[in-house]
């Protein structure tokens, strides 16, 4: 283990669904009296299965993680990936010592500083102040090591009108602040952080997800990082594993990770089906949109998207448009085809049209598309579907480096259209 900061080792935990005792006769006897009279258990305790499709049984012993074996070496950034109910937030837990594994072991090399929930670490009685100071002491550090990184945590926390107020009057973005503030300046070989960067603003994301970085690539610390976010993910790590029902499903490059986890969890966000009523006197049904990338493209990439369009009778002068929007609802690539050289809704039934944007440079983000079907180029509407088909452009270190010169941005390379047959 000379060079591997965290070694896991067929870890395993489980936990049991359902009654479990309280603790004290007298609670005891209280959920029986309860019982007797047909009123709920006012101790009931309720588990959680990582498959949250199926019903759990009383007394169900559910493996909320089963046989995770990974290594880390030290001064790498790692992401954990998942649904909710996967077991990231588990192993967290279990690498930080707040719980025990069942099975299994986990060997840490050097100091572990966690953020896993908003106030993970802190005594709402004490002031932060306080709190900063507990938290030093509790990863082994001197007053006067804390002392001297007493007033960057400060400043990096933006909160020092408030330090000497008891964190319990703190809003949740407050306490996130200074309780990230605290495990990145302090002197831990390992820091892991949960989700709960979501609670702060978009300025503070930025700054967390900066600080990070310098603490991974500048110190040569090892970084555990769990999100739902995968432009954050990608941007910060190098590799990254994906949780599925308590199981790894991958470990390796984050770009691979990703592309499998949304593979495999996220294709109906890139999907739009309207289905089809025959009995209905409707001129066109939008079948699919799809986009071959995923829920996810990254910049500089090819972006495709594909239409099939069911008529029960042929248009005459038909026109597809294809927009592109961001989170601000503005048009950013806007582009059509109609039927002139190329014959396209020229027939009932299936139709098929492909749109390819090659080297698509859109700036990370979220974006949906805007499909309309018309008559002779706009000037009768049959069908408009609006927000659909919703993705997320995240965007390579390279990229961020690029020098853009002219005829870069995205352009139209093909838009063919093809009967379903051929």
């Amino acid at each position: 283990m000379t060079n591997i900061a965290i070694q896991v080792e067929n870890l395993s935990k489980a936990y049991q669904l359902g009654e479990i005792g309280t603790g004290t006769i007298s609670h005891d006897f209280e959920r029986w009296w309860a019982k007797m009279r047909g009123k709920e258990d006012p101790f009931l305790k309720i588990g959680q299965t990582n498959d949250r499709t199926t019903k759990a049984e009383k007394g169900e012993v559910v493996w909320s993680l089963k046989d995770i074996n990974f290594e880390i070496e030290q001064g790498q950034a790692v992401g954990i990936i998942g649904r909710n109910g996967a077991g990231k937030s588990t192993l967290l837990k279990i690498l930080s010592r707040v719980t025990s594994p069942t099975t299994g072991s986990v060997k840490l090399k050097g100091r572990v500083a966690s953020l896993l929930e908003v106030g993970t670490g802190f005594h709402p009685e004490l002031t932060g102040r306080e709190n900063i100071y507990l938290n030093g002491a509790i990863l082994g550090m001197r007053k006067a090591e804390i002392k001297r990184k007493f007033d960057e945590i400060l400043d990096f926390a933006g909160v020092e009108k408030y330090i000497d107020t008891p964190v319990k009057r703190y809003s949740s973005g407050m306490y996130v602040r200074l309780a990230f503030a605290v495990a990145a300046h302090l002197e831990s070989e390992i820091l892991i952080v949960d989700e709960v960067l979501a609670v702060g603003d978009a300025e503070f994301q930025k700054k967390c997800l900066g600080k990070m970085n310098d603490v991974s690539k500048g110190e040569g610390r090892t970084v555990l990082f769990v999100s739902h976010n995968m432009q954050a993910v990608s941007t910060l790590t190098q590799n990254s594993i994906y949780l599925k029902n308590g199981k790894i499903i991958s470990y390796g490059s984050t770009k691979k990770v990703i592309s499998e986890y949304l593979d495999l969890e996220n294709t109906l966000f890139s999907y739009y089906k309207k289905e089809i009523n025959p009995e209905k006197d409707e001129l066109v049904y939008l079948n699919a949109l799809t986009s071959n990338s995923g829920y996810v493209h990254y910049s500089g990439e090819k972006l495709v998207f594909e239409l099939y369009i069911h008529l029960k009778e042929a248009i005459e002068g038909g026109a597809v448009s294809l927009q592109i929007f961001n989170k601000d609802e503005n048009p950013v690539i806007h582009t059509w085809i109609f039927n002139g050289e190329k014959k396209i809704l020229n027939k009932s039934g299936s139709n098929k049209l492909k749109c390819i944007l090659p080297n698509c440079r859109l700036y990370m983000g979220k974006y949906y598309c805007k499909v309309i079907i018309a008559r002779r180029l706009g000037l009768e509407i049959i069908e408009e579907i609006d927000k659909i088909c919703y993705f997320e452009v995240v965007m390579y270190e390279k990229e961020r480096e690029y020098k853009w010169e002219e005829n870069t941005c995205a352009y139209i390379e093909e838009f063919n259209w093809l009967n379903q047959d051929s």
